[in-house]
Order: structure tokens, then C-alpha cells, then sequence
């Protein structure tokens, strides 16, 4: 089969719709969001942010989400009850 045959066989993927199947570990949260492995630790404790995995915490597209809403909130000079309540509204504002 010659390429441009093979390439009309395919089509635009819309990555957006594969996101909700997005899983990542803390690290790479951490990476994304320019925060500290100890900073997640705290603020998925203190804003109850829910994650996946025994024994390491695994974390989906809303999550990484709602981590950098707080560390956009906080860089914004908010402290960070006022960020996780920010982040909330923000999301719930969405829904």
C-alpha cells in the first residue's frame, strides 16, 4: 500500500476527548504544576483532593486541574484555605 494511501486512511484524534483517561503520578503533577512533592502532599491532604492508588497516589485530569487552579490562586497572594476555596468556586462555577 503506497503512503498516501495509507495516510487517507486516517483521521484528526481529538485528544481532548481522551483525557478524563489521563492518570498521573506525583511527580509529574509536581512537574506541571512547578510545585513541590511536599506541597502536593499538603494541599491534596488540606483541600481533600482525590487520588487513585495504595501505594502511591495517582491522579487524574481534575485533579491536576484543580492543583493548579490553587497554585495559580496562591501565586496571585492568596493563602491557601482562600486558594482551595477559589479553586472550588471556580470549578463548581464550570459545572
Amino acid at each position: 500500500m503506497a503512503v498516501s494511501r495509507q495516510v487517507d486512511l486516517l483521521e484528526p484524534i481529538n485528544l481532548a476527548e481522551h483525557l478524563g483517561k489521563v492518570e498521573l503520578y506525583l511527580g509529574q503533577v509536581c512537574q506541571i504544576a512547578g510545585i513541590s512533592k511536599m506541597q502536593l502532599d499538603y494541599w491534596t491532604n488540606k483541600a481533600q483532593i482525590p487520588t487513585k492508588g495504595k501505594k502511591q497516589r495517582i491522579y487524574d485530569i481534575d485533579a491536576l486541574e484543580t492543583v493548579m487552579l490553587i497554585k495559580q490562586a496562591k501565586d496571585k497572594g492568596l493563602n491557601l484555605g482562600a486558594a482551595i476555596e477559589a479553586a472550588r468556586n471556580f470549578r463548581e462555577q464550570r459545572l
